[in-house]
């Protein structure tokens, strides 16, 4: 089926302007959207009402939303009834816009709009394309700030399988690791998945046709070797305040507890007894900023040193005049900071897990058990012998290349296109809730599980 450009909008609370990276996405899409000359709206959390035109085709709306009361108290949060009114901000903005495709990245307090739109409550709306946009998964996140163990697998598990899959028409992934939550989430059928997917008016379509993985790209034109310098190198070291001829690890992210940050402690300690001069360097903030800070100035002065937020710029400066980039987290979803470093040219250590794997292998890094002294002896092998961690990170550089921003958004648009086809195909198996609600989708999942 040929068809015009069509309208996307998308609706997330995961969204700082100039940091994250699901802002680095968004913002990519954005820009992409103005180059494919494709009509993008994304609607986030805001300190006011706003209206920000990002270019001739993509523009962002801000909803009036205060922080968050737990998690991560930086960011701002849409609530449900900010969209279940008549009249609420968001009903008006789509209305407004009227997307024929809705893209939800929360699997929280924005989730209910994919069911309220398939069971007939934005009636004004007509029935756009619904998709969930996953980028990251929520076993992880109950496993950091709820409940760990068997208790919090089983519960994503529940709001995954019953919740969350039937109530949109296609699920996008940002990696492999992420989307397998997806199909461990639906293994598990019953009676109760059975009159959850007929409540919700799921779709009559299995499984593996509704779920699509799009990794996410790295702007190889901001991070790259090219930025290695003596003068960037003195930067550096004066930002961080450390002496010349320090070893400067440098880790960049989000200081939080599924980030894993306790193991950049663990591996300080292995490294703090050596003959060099092992610095940690960290760029980032978060909930677990000042314990972090505590927890360094046990090891001695100036071992860690937090930086904060930095913007893109000092950012990417950093990468290309450090010793060694550090990744802790192994759940990680997919890892657009290991990439941005790669892409830096500077040598990369990371768990062998996650989404991460997605681009990161033996020959362009250094992929270890999460341990602090695996990490530290990563660490110590780069030192040791820095023409072999030369070639692995010119390793990393091509890889990077080939995994460009532009290369990601792409192919998410040409996603966007096979959902559309997909869906105006075969258009009755996703809309007819009638016929979804007399449906017995547990037998198609467990032809979707034997298919595997």
């Amino acid at each position: 089926m040929s068809q015009s450009p069509f309208k996307t909008l998308h609706i997330t609370n995961y969204y700082h302007k100039n940091s994250g990276g699901i802002s680095t996405s968004y913002n990519n899409l954005l820009a992409a959207a103005g180059r494919l000359e494709r009509e993008a709206v994304l609607i986030v959390p805001g300190e006011k009402e706003e209206i920000e035109e990002v270019n001739d085709f993509a523009r962002i709306y801000y909803v009036p939303a205060r922080y968050s009361p737990i998690f991560d108290k930086r960011y701002r949060i849409i609530m449900p009834w900010q969209y279940m009114n008549g009249g609420s901000p968001i009903r008006e903005i789509m209305l407004k816009e009227r997307p024929d495709l809705v893209e939800v990245t929360d699997k929280y307090t924005l989730s209910m709009m994919g069911a309220m739109i398939r069971t007939n409550s934005f009636k004004k709306l007509g029935r756009p394309i619904l998709v969930h946009f996953s980028c990251e998964r929520m076993d992880d996140n109950v496993g950091s700030f709820l409940f760990g163990g068997r208790a919090g697998e089983w519960f994503a598990r529940q709001i995954i399988g019953k919740y969350t899959l039937p109530s949109f028409d296609f699920h996008i992934a940002n990696s492999v690791y992420t989307a397998e939550e997806f199909y461990l989430s639906a293994e598990k059928t019953g009676g109760l998945m059975r009159r959850t997917w007929r409540w919700l008016k799921a779709p009559r379509v299995e499984l593996a046709d509704r779920v699509f993985v799009c990794p996410r790209g790295v702007d190889a034109v901001q991070f790259t070797p090219d930025r290695t310098s003596q003068a960037g190198r003195a930067r550096l070291i004066e930002l961080a305040g450390i002496p010349g001829e320090a070893f400067a690890i440098l880790y960049a992210g989000r200081i939080s507890p599924e980030k894993n940050v306790g193991l950049l402690i663990e591996m300080i300690k292995e490294l703090a007894g050596d003959t060099r001069d092992f610095r940690l360097v960290v760029a980032g903030a978060g909930p677990q900023e000042e314990w972090l800070r505590k927890e360094g100035e046990k090891l001695g002065p100036g071992k860690i040193v937090l930086l904060g937020h930095l913007d893109k710029e000092t950012l990417a400066d950093l990468y290309a005049n450090a010793d060694a980039f550090v990744h802790p987290n192994p759940k990680e979803p997919f890892g657009i900071a290991p990439l941005e470093a790669m892409a830096s040219g500077v040598p990369t250590v990371a768990p062998r897990a996650g989404g991460i794997l997605s681009y990161a292998t033996d020959e362009n890094a250094w992929l270890m058990p999460p341990d602090g002294k695996a990490f530290a002896d990563a660490v110590r092998s780069i030192a040791d012998d820095p023409e072999a961690a030369k070639l692995r990170a010119e390793s990393a550089v091509e890889t990077a290349r080939a995994n460009t921003r532009e290369a990601s958004t792409q192919r998410l648009f040409d996603t966007y296109d096979r959902i559309y086809e997909e869906f105006h195909s075969r258009r009755d198996l996703y809309t007819d809730i009638e016929a979804a609600a007399a449906f017995d989708h547990v037998e198609l999942l467990r032809k979707t599980g034997s298919g595997r």
